[in-house]
């Protein structure tokens, strides 16, 4: 019988839910405010926790990074229950380290499925653990890529951060959908774009250094899905699979060789190249086929070029009149990808 640990202060909610998980053979424990909370889980050391945000003592927030900094602790999955529905405090959570968020009021098959979603995954994960140990293992990038896809989904609108320079690196990412863009501000506050992610790509900081962050944004330039790993979790995916940790060390320095040849080009390359660089490079990234039309905003273009956006609108206009572009709106359709190419 699986056991778990709820952490809620509303003796209502608290007795209700226990008593909904007994009755679906659950063993449950139970602590009336996060202090509590925190000690019997290092006492009781639950298959799993689900834990309210708002309480005394200690809130939600708090009872994770506690747990989260305990090696008895830190893997077992959690679940956190709040009324808190602001899409910022969903991501604080799940930032942190959660493995899921329902809010209050919950329907009884939401909380179960969670439970029973996330108990599934250890098992998975154990016992994908117990067949690399037997010397089974994922033989290529494109199997990792699969066994990625058995990972947390998760969605960005347009515009949103996924991660902040200087936050803690806990997770690593992979595009399933959609364009994410990885950028810096400079000490003036202007943007520079250092690389873009699109379906298939990999992103975040591979340091396994406890107190490693993150050192740039990254943030959705379209609607994205992303799948998502946690650092310790991809640890043991490394250690277990050498041939991966190769090939993705390969493809992370292909991007990084990508990064400087992009800021050989913002140093040195005149204006007009930089410009028909730019919309290239965004062709490929959002559309397979460059013919296509793609909507990018003039700033994001002009982030990635490393020009003011003034410069580029005028460099826009020329590309236009010479007939190797349309401008429709936001949207940029290349006419003339060679000749765009060509430009010096």
């Amino acid at each position: 019988m699986k056991k778990i640990l709820l952490i809620e202060d509303d003796v209502t909610v608290r007795e209700n839910t226990a008593e909904l998980l007994e009755l679906s053979n659950y063993e449950v424990v139970t602590a009336p405010d996060g202090k509590k909370g925190v000690d019997k889980a290092k006492k009781e050391i639950p298959d799993i926790i689900v834990c309210d945000i708002m309480m005394p003592e200690l809130d939600g927030y708090d009872v994770l990074t506690r747990l989260s900094e305990d090696s008895e602790t830190k893997g077992i999955p959690f679940i956190f229950l709040s009324a808190k529905t602001e899409h910022k405090d969903v991501r604080r959570g799940m930032d942190l380290g959660a493995d899921d968020y329902l809010t209050k009021p919950f329907e009884e098959e939401d909380l179960l499925s969670a439970i029973e979603s996330r108990l599934a995954k250890v098992e998975i994960l154990q016992a994908q653990k117990r067949e690399n140990n037997n010397g089974e293992t994922v033989q290529n990038l494109s199997a990792f890529r699969e066994m990625m896809r058995n990972r947390e989904q998760i969605s960005f609108k347009a515009g949103e951060n996924i991660y902040e320079e200087g936050k803690s690196s806990l997770h690593f990412y992979m595009v399933e959908r959609g364009v994410v863009k990885a950028h810096k501000y400079d000490s003036r506050g202007k943007e520079m774009i250092t690389e873009l992610y699109k379906e298939g790509d990999f992103f975040g900081n591979l340091s396994f250094n406890k107190n490693s962050a993150y050192g740039e944004y990254a943030t959705a330039l379209e609607d994205s899905v992303l799948y998502v790993v946690s650092k310790d979790e991809l640890r043991e995916i490394l250690k277990s699979n050498s041939n991966i940790s190769m090939e993705l060390l390969q493809e992370m320095g292909d991007h990084l060789m990508g990064v400087k040849e992009q800021l050989m080009e913002i140093a040195y390359a005149s204006v007009r190249r930089k410009t028909a660089r730019t919309i290239l490079l965004f062709a490929h990234k959002i559309k397979k086929n460059p013919l296509h039309s793609i909507r990018i905003s003039r700033a994001d273009l002009a982030g990635v070029a490393g020009i003011a956006s003034e410069t580029l609108i005028r460099t826009l206009s020329d590309f236009k009149k010479e007939g190797l572009i349309e401008i429709e709106g936001r949207n940029v359709k290349l006419l003339n990808a060679e000749k765009l190419e060509a430009i010096s």
